[in-house]
C-alpha cells in the first residue's frame, strides 16, 4: 500500500526543534512525509537535518524546483498538513490567505485535514488579533491545537508551549484515520473527567479505585482531532497531557466536583469518565494510623461524596448541553446500567463490566451505550479510542 502523505511545516520559533521528534514518530510508523520550512526556521534547525529526517529535498521557496511546480503539487498530494510549531506569525498568514513563501502556497493548495500546532510567548497567543485568526482556521475546518501550560523561552512560564510532540503525533494519527470528514465537534466546548478519586485516611494512607484514567484520556484525544475546545479534568493519573486540552488537577471527589462545575459553566458536553468515590472517610487522621500489638484497628466510618454525574445532569450549566456518564458495573451489567440512567438523568451512559483484570489499566475496552431515549449500541471490544470515537458519534447526532 501506498504511504500516506504528510506534510510537516515547520515555522519560526524555538519550538522548531521538536519537530524533530514529531517527524521521527511520523516516518517510523509509516509516512511519508515532506518538510517544508519557514526561512525563519531554518535559523533553528538547518535544511540538512530535515532532508536527512525525511529523505526529501527541503526548500523554503517556490522557485526551487518549478518545473514540477512545488507550490501546487505538494499540497495536492497531501494527506495530511501539520504545522508545528505555528507561530503566530504562520496563523496569521494562513487565516488571511497570503501565500510568499513555500509553507503558505502548501496550506492554500491542501485539500485534506490541516492541523496547527501553536507554539508562542502567553501574551501573544491571548492577543485579540492571534484569537480571531485560530476562530477564523477553526471555522474553515482546520484543527487548531492548543497549547500547553509551561516552560517557555527564559524564564517565562505560561500557556504558549508546544504539546509534547508524541501527543501532536496522536492527534495526526486521528485527523488521517477519520479521512477527509470534517472536525464536526469544531466550536464545541467539552469537559471530560478521568482517573480515580483518592480519599485520605491519613498523611499516608488513602481510599481509592484502579482506574487508569485512560478511556478518559482517549476521549480527550479525540475530541481534540474532531475539533473540540477540550478541557481535561484529571485525578492520579500519571499520564501525559493531551495534546491540545486544558488539564486541570483533582484529587479528591469534592475537588474533581469543583473543577468539573466551573468547567461545565459554558461547556456544550460534559463527560463524566472518571471513577469517582462513593464515599470518603469521616475522619482524617493528621498523623500516621499506628499498629497496635494486641489490639484490633478502630473501624473507618465512611461518609457520602457528592454525586457529581448526578448533579451535572439535574443542573444543566445551559440549555441544550448534553451529558454522558461511565457505569463500571461486575454483575447484571445491563440493568444496573439501566437503572442508574434513569436515577442519574444523564442523556448517555457507557456501560461497562470491570473487574481487576477488565478494562481498567487496560488499552482496550467493551461497552454498551445506553441512550435516555431508549437506545442501545454495542462497542466491540476494540481499542479505547474506538470506543470513545462511538461516543462522540452519538454525542454530534444529539448536538444536531
Amino acid at each position: 500500500m501506498e504511504k500516506p502523505k504528510v506534510v510537516l511545516g515547520v515555522s519560526g520559533g524555538i519550538a522548531a526543534y521538536k519537530a524533530c521528534e514529531l517527524l521521527r514518530r511520523l516516518t517510523e510508523s509509516g509516512h511519508d512525509v515532506r518538510v517544508v520550512p519557514t526561512a525563519s526556521a531554518l535559523n533553528f534547525v538547518g535544511a540538512a537535518t530535515w532532508s536527512a529526517l525525511s529523505g526529501h529535498p527541503v526548500s523554503t521557496e517556490v522557485w526551487d524546483g518549478v518545473h514540477e511546480v512545488p507550490h501546487v503539487r505538494i499540497g495536492q498530494g497531501a494527506d495530511l498538513v501539520v504545522v508545528a510549531p505555528a507561530t503566530a506569525d504562520v496563523l496569521a498568514r494562513a487565516a488571511h490567505g497570503l501565500a510568499d513563501d513555500l509553507l503558505t502556497n502548501t496550506l492554500l493548495t491542501a485539500r485534506c485535514p490541516v492541523v496547527f500546532a501553536p507554539a508562542m510567548h502567553t501574551e501573544m497567543w491571548e492577543h485579540p488579533a492571534t484569537q480571531e485568526n485560530v476562530a477564523t482556521l477553526r471555522r474553515r475546518g482546520a484543527v487548531v491545537i492548543e497549547p500547553a501550560v509551561g516552560r517557555l523561552t527564559g524564564v517565562d512560564t505560561g500557556k504558549g508551549r508546544l504539546p509534547d510532540p508524541g501527543e501532536i503525533f496522536e492527534v495526526c494519527r486521528r485527523v488521517l484515520d477519520r479521512g477527509p470528514a470534517a472536525p464536526d465537534l469544531a466550536g464545541r466546548h467539552v469537559v471530560i473527567s478521568a482517573g480515580g478519586t483518592r480519599e485520605p485516611l491519613d498523611p499516608v494512607r488513602y481510599l481509592g479505585n484502579r482506574s487508569s484514567g485512560k478511556q478518559g484520556y482517549a476521549l480527550a484525544r479525540t475530541a481534540v482531532a474532531r475539533g473540540a475546545r477540550v478541557t481535561l479534568v484529571e485525578a492520579n493519573t500519571g499520564l501525559p497531557d493531551p495534546a491540545g486540552a486544558d488539564v486541570l488537577r483533582a484529587g479528591t471527589a469534592v475537588q474533581l466536583r469543583e473543577a468539573v462545575l466551573e468547567a461545565a459553566a459554558d461547556a456544550d458536553v460534559v463527560v463524566m469518565a472518571a471513577a469517582v468515590a462513593d464515599f470518603r472517610p469521616a475522619a482524617y487522621a493528621t498523623g500516621k494510623i499506628k499498629k497496635r500489638d494486641g489490639q484490633e484497628p478502630e473501624p473507618v466510618a465512611l461518609v457520602r461524596n457528592p454525586d457529581i454525574l448526578a448533579e451535572v445532569a439535574g443542573e444543566r450549566a445551559r440549555p441544550g448541553q448534553l451529558v454522558v456518564g461511565f457505569a463500571a458495573e461486575t454483575d447484571d451489567v445491563l440493568a444496573n446500567g439501566r437503572a442508574k440512567l434513569r436515577r442519574k438523568g444523564c442523556d448517555l451512559l457507557v456501560v461497562n463490566e470491570v473487574g481487576e483484570r477488565k478494562t481498567f489499566g487496560s488499552e482496550e475496552n467493551e461497552a454498551v451505550v445506553l441512550g435516555a431515549d431508549g437506545s442501545e449500541t454495542s462497542v466491540p471490544y476494540g481499542p479505547k479510542e474506538a470506543l470513545a470515537d462511538v461516543v462522540w458519534d452519538l454525542v454530534t447526532a444529539r448536538l444536531g
